[in-house]
């Protein structure tokens, strides 16, 4: 699973997430990509389970590059404990996303295949996405 080898801090505010993308909304690497429609909070874990929805249905045919990644740490308290005494311990990264970001592209499989195979990985994240294409 993904996840940042060093970070300047351990903890992380939750933040919001205003806006629109400001960068990363167009295809750079391959023919088709999966565009976030509204803002989310992606985790680790429905990175990972896209990909591998991805990869399994294309069949390791063409290439595929994640445009996101979970650098911002989300901290949860254990079960049953009382309020006060500090933060919670970091458990699981997250990236946030904002509407109009690629996520995913892929490069080298018929325009249908990629098409199911981001239906397929859509379905993995819990935002609302859209298939792109580059227009030639």
């Amino acid at each position: 699973m993904l996840s940042p080898k060093k970070t300047k801090f351990r903890k992380a505010f939750k933040g919001k997430i205003h806006g629109d993308a400001k960068g990363g909304t167009t295809l750079n690497f391959g023919s088709y990509g999966l565009k976030a429609l509204e803002p989310a909070r992606i985790t680790a874990r429905q990175i990972e389970a896209a990909r591998r929805a991805i990869t399994r249905h294309i069949r390791r045919v063409g290439r595929v590059w994640i445009r996101i990644f979970p650098d911002v740490p989300v901290s949860r308290k254990p079960a049953e404990v009382r309020m006060g005494s500090g933060k919670g311990s970091p458990e699981f990264w997250i990236c946030r996303v904002k509407p109009g970001r690629i996520m995913f592209e892929l490069e080298g499989v018929a325009p249908e295949i990629a098409e199911v195979a981001f239906t397929l990985a859509s379905a993995k994240l819990p935002i609302q996405t859209k298939f792109v294409k580059r227009i030639v």
